[in-house]
């Protein structure tokens, strides 16, 4: 099965689980989307943090 293959059966089934009609002529755009989103997603989780490091403050108006 190739990373193509991999990528529509869990789109499809994703969208199957969410109730989401996809036509199949969208598929392609889909999953380039998926894979920049993973992409930008792996950067994040691959950046070190120290032991130290705190979340940001949160401050409301």
């Amino acid at each position: 099965m190739s990373d193509h293959d991999i990528a529509d059966a869990w789109i499809t089934s994703s969208a199957a689980l969410l109730e989401l009609p996809i036509d199949t002529a969208w598929l392609p755009t889909i999953r380039a989307n998926v894979e920049v989103t993973l992409r930008l997603a792996k950067l994040v989780d691959d950046f070190p943090l120290p032991d130290e490091a705190e979340p940001a403050p949160v401050f409301g108006a």
